[in-house]
């Protein structure tokens, strides 16, 4: 892959992952007493959304991963940095750190080859219980962590999200 061939695909990533980003806080911001917002750039350390219900006294701090391969992955540090900012947040009586998966509709079987599937979203609550690792998400919905090429299924609960997922905006 030449360079120019490997700026493009980061551009393509990150473009996936602003727009992903940017799908979730319209989607709560449809919902009333729901405000989210995007913070930013991964680089200052923030995580990818804040969901907050101050009716309910809940907040949900996501980590939103999308992407055209089979699986997807958030590294222990983003798990870590998620709940870092749960733990700071104690004004809210519940406070959650949601992975948001999002597999789109067209799996990368080469470069610059695509075949369609369907489009798939998984919202996962992450355990405070488990020790952050990698985590990684399958197509069908299955999360394990990856050591020494041993998966190890990692039982994290569904979450129910105040909207409806694959609306239009």
């Amino acid at each position: 892959m030449s360079d120019e061939q490997k700026a493009k695909s980061s551009r393509l990533r990150r473009q996936r992952g602003y727009n992903w980003e940017d799908l979730l806080v319209k989607r709560f911001n449809c919902v009333d007493g729901w405000s989210a917002f995007r913070l930013g750039s991964p680089s200052i350390g923030l995580p990818d959304v804040l969901a907050v219900n101050n009716d309910q006294s809940s907040i949900f701090v996501i980590e939103a991963k999308s992407g055209s391969k089979t699986s997807l992955s958030v590294p222990p540090n983003q798990i870590i940095r998620c709940q870092e900012w749960c733990n700071t947040l104690r004004a809210y009586q519940k406070r959650q750190v949601v992975l948001a998966f999002k597999f789109l509709s067209k799996k990368r079987i080469g470069t610059d080859r695509y075949r369609s599937r369907t489009l798939h979203e998984y919202y996962k609550i992450w355990d405070p219980a488990i020790e952050p690792s990698v985590c990684v998400c399958s197509y069908d919905g299955d999360v394990y962590t990856l050591a020494d090429k041993v998966r190890t299924i990692i039982p994290l609960k569904d979450c129910q999200m105040p909207f409806q997922s694959q609306l239009n905006f």
